[in-house]
């Protein structure tokens, strides 16, 4: 089951503090980390399952860098959307804490990720309506892929209403592995 959680405000601390931890390990190879994800949408209902983006100049150079995650717990995701380079950080037993995803700097001002967040962010209607579809889809007893899959079409229209705000065009919400 998905286990949701109401908006907690030590999550943007935590995504502070992680950021931290992450900066030395990247060295010179990240330019900047962005919060996003359910867990950067104040008042959004979410797994509690910190995301971070983190933009790249080469995806090829943050290789040099696993030994250094792996060190603070970060691996490798082979489920990773091949558009970027997936980490996660478990708990001891098992509980997933943490998404990083490293995207590359030429796709950085166009991921969905961080014009969906600013979207949310911004229009309660949208927040709620998201919300709403998140709780049916747990209460549903959805996990995993299955519980994002679901999500999909509303996630998309939130996307291309969000994307036609910045005059951009629709993208594919998700991108399959």
């Amino acid at each position: 089951m998905t286990t949701l959680a109401e908006y907690d405000p030590t999550w943007p601390a935590r995504y502070e503090e992680t950021v931290a931890e992450l900066r030395p390990a990247f060295g010179d190879t990240v330019e900047e980390f962005e919060h996003i994800g359910s867990t950067a949408v104040p008042g959004l209902v979410a797994k509690p399952v910190i995301d971070i983006a983190a933009k790249a100049d080469a995806l090829s150079a943050i290789v040099a860098c696993e030994p250094a995650l792996a060190s603070l717990g970060f691996l490798r995701s082979v489920d990773g959307p091949p558009d970027r380079r997936t980490y996660v950080k478990l708990t001891d037993d098992g509980v997933l804490t943490h998404n990083l995803h490293v995207f590359a700097a030429e796709n950085w001002d166009r991921l969905n990720q961080r014009i969906l967040r600013d979207y949310l962010r911004t229009n309660p209607d949208a927040c709620r309506q998201y919300a709403d579809l998140k709780r049916r889809l747990a209460a549903r007893g959805l996990t995993g892929f299955d519980y994002t899959y679901a999500k999909t079409n509303l996630i998309q229209h939130l996307t291309n209403r969000a994307r036609a705000t910045r005059s951009l065009t629709p993208s594919p919400a998700w991108v399959k592995s």
